[in-house]
């Protein structure tokens, strides 16, 4: 049977774990970061850019990068001119090392950086893969900055206040909802 000391300990313990953890995930989810890392399965990263209407005169921009997938793809696939923006070092670094075993870096480029500090103006597409709330904070940037008839692609969560011009449900492991939005006709 425990005794009244061991019981303290043991909730002790239990509270600088909470504490820990709860730090740790602060660190995560800063201002700078919208969300966790996680890669989006190829067969979505196909049919987000699919969806997309890509052609070779258009600039992709994938906010929040990653490992760079989808500006690879988009670039390899399409032809077309793709930017990564990624706020983690590492990823950065692994994503331009991999741009440039492909010899793509005069189609595609990583910027390290804070999606909220970068000019989106040349897209002509802009991909996420944000929390709904990351999507509801960077929604005015995208309403100032993209010109009418950019496409925003976003991944699993919506952008409240939009209304899409297609969502479309792909199975890749789990079933995914890609949301495809259109600047001017998002309302």
């Amino acid at each position: 049977m425990l005794q009244r000391t061991d019981l303290t300990r043991i909730s002790a313990v239990a509270l600088l774990t909470t504490v820990v953890a709860a730090s740790a995930f602060a660190q995560k989810f800063s201002p700078e970061n919208l969300g966790p890392s996680i890669p989006t399965p190829e067969p979505v990263v196909e049919r987000m850019l699919s969806l997309a209407h890509i052609k070779a005169g258009d600039v992709v921009y994938d906010l929040g990068s990653g490992d760079g997938r989808i500006v690879i793809e988009a670039a390899q696939k399409y032809g077309a001119h793709a930017v990564g923006v990624e706020v983690v070092p590492d990823l950065c670094r692994k994503a331009e090392a991999r741009i440039k075993s492909l010899g793509l870096e005069d189609r595609a480029s990583i910027v390290e950086g804070n999606v909220f500090r970068v000019d989106l103006s040349p897209a002509t597409v802009v991909t996420l893969y944000f929390m709904t709330s990351s999507n509801e904070r960077l929604r005015p940037n995208l309403e100032q900055y993209l010109k009418p008839g950019t496409r925003v692609i976003s991944n699993q969560f919506p952008i409240k206040g939009w209304k899409p011009v297609t969502v479309e449900h792909v199975r890749a492991g789990m079933d995914y909802t890609i949301y495809v939005y259109e600047i001017g006709r998002e309302k």
